[in-house]
């Protein structure tokens, strides 16, 4: 098929697309991907995956792999950079998702899910995709931007809301140059001007506020981390990026992994029971287990994608120095031999312990596993707890969902309708 044809299937029909390439051609295909032209090399079976993400940093390139994300995240974003420039960013960050700068931001997270929550309506049907993506965008605009004053937070709300809502050709069109000062390519541009000029306003207040220390916020954290050198600190420039980063990362991505998983504990009563008990137990690792069944049975990212700059050989294939390789997300998680019976909800799976390694991958794996893959998890936990404390969940009769590609990640094309009723003592 002509690479533009290839390039519409893995965009915007990936689900359909990824699984016929597979059933066509096996666990190893290569697909031509606009606009550079590259082959793109995938693969699905936990040991290839192993050797994608064990192999040598300096030779897998991430920071390639992911340059189509460069408009938007920018060069200096976690996602981008390679080599001695993603250790140095990667340390930096670091103090800022350790264990004890997590467990200082889950009562934030609580507030917020609690005052959500509080909010909904008894027995009317509402789509949670939009709840989650509300509650997701002020856990990342207050725990990680540290902003809390209304007037900023209304700024910040729809210029995020837009910087997320990319559609497919437009996000296609971020590596062609020629056309971002037309159409919708120039709308976008306009919005990532303003969404930027907020973003450094909320720095500078930051760096010139006298009480950075007694702040817990990501942003916070971070102005503090270094050595003292000029190299030791994040710049603003460093700085927007990141936080670009985090959000765009981390907001529609833990929603629609909570949407979906309200949504299929709403269609299995015997599931959403075992979650409720667990949410009134405080088991926690039961409640991150349900989590990351839905994360398993519905992927947010489609691969994980790495720029070779040498020669490699992977699974007995010889590929070139250029070509791009991935770990299929889609297709790790939808193995029959990997996680049998599949197409089921079953959270145990994530208990018994039969997920085994490099089979699971929705933060990547290796050196360059997600940073806020404990952020999310932490977070998606909290709001569970919440939710399944106050309420029962169930699905509108005759309701019934499935992915729609938005931008880099799928999200329930119906918003993964729900409806709640309120738990009596």
């Amino acid at each position: 098929m002509p690479a533009l044809v290839q390039s519409i299937g893995l965009l915007r029909f990936r689900h359909q697309f990824i699984p016929a390439m597979h059933r066509r051609f096996g666990d190893v295909f290569s697909i031509k991907v606009l606009p550079e032209g590259r082959w793109l090399v995938v693969f699905n079976r936990p040991d290839h995956v192993k050797e994608i993400f064990a192999g040598d940093p300096e030779i897998f390139h991430a920071g390639k792999g992911n340059s189509i994300l460069g408009p938007m995240m920018g060069e200096h974003s976690l996602l981008l950079v390679d080599g001695s420039e993603h250790k140095r960013a990667r340390k930096l960050l670091m103090p800022a998702f350790n264990g004890a700068a997590l467990r200082g931001y889950e009562s934030v997270v609580e507030g917020l899910a609690r005052a959500e929550v509080g909010s909904w309506r008894e027995g009317v049907p509402f789509e949670s995709l939009e709840r989650m993506n509300a509650l997701t965008l002020e856990v990342i605009l207050q725990v990680v931007f540290g902003v809390t004053d209304e007037s900023r937070l209304a700024a910040l709300r729809p210029l995020v809301n837009r910087a997320v809502n990319v559609h497919p050709i437009v996000f296609l069109g971020w590596g062609i140059p020629k056309i971002q000062n037309y159409g919708p390519w120039r709308r976008n541009m306009e919005n990532q001007v303003d969404f930027d000029r907020v973003i450094y306003e909320v720095i500078a207040e930051r760096r010139a506020a006298g009480d950075l220390e007694q702040r817990s916020d990501v942003l916070s954290r971070l102005l503090l981390v270094g050595d003292g050198t000029a190299d030791g600190s994040l710049k603003d420039e460093e700085l927007r990026d990141q936080l670009v980063t985090l959000l765009l990362a981390g907001h529609e991505t833990t929603a629609t992994a909570l949407a979906w998983t309200l949504y299929e504990l709403g269609k299995d009563p015997v599931q959403e029971k075992k979650a409720r008990e667990a949410a009134t137990a405080g088991d926690n690792d039961y409640l991150e287990a349900v989590l990351k069944e839905a994360m398993r049975l519905h992927p947010v990212i489609p691969m994980v994608v790495r720029h070779l700059m040498e020669p490699v050989t992977i699974g007995g294939v010889d590929l070139p120095r250029g070509a791009n390789v991935a770990a299929s997300i889609i297709l790790a998680h939808e193995s029959e031999t990997s996680h049998p019976a599949h197409a089921q909800f079953r959270p145990e799976r994530f208990v018994d312990g039969s997920v085994a390694t490099n089979t699971w991958i929705p933060f990547g794996g290796g050196v360059r596993r997600c940073i806020g893959a404990g952020f999310s998890l932490m977070e998606g936990v909290a709001v569970l707890r919440e939710v399944l404390s106050t309420y029962d969940v169930a699905i509108p009769a005759g309701s019934r969902d499935e992915p729609k590609v938005r931008n880099i990640t799928s999200v329930p094309k119906r918003g993964a309708r729900i409806v709640v009723t309120r738990r009596t003592p």
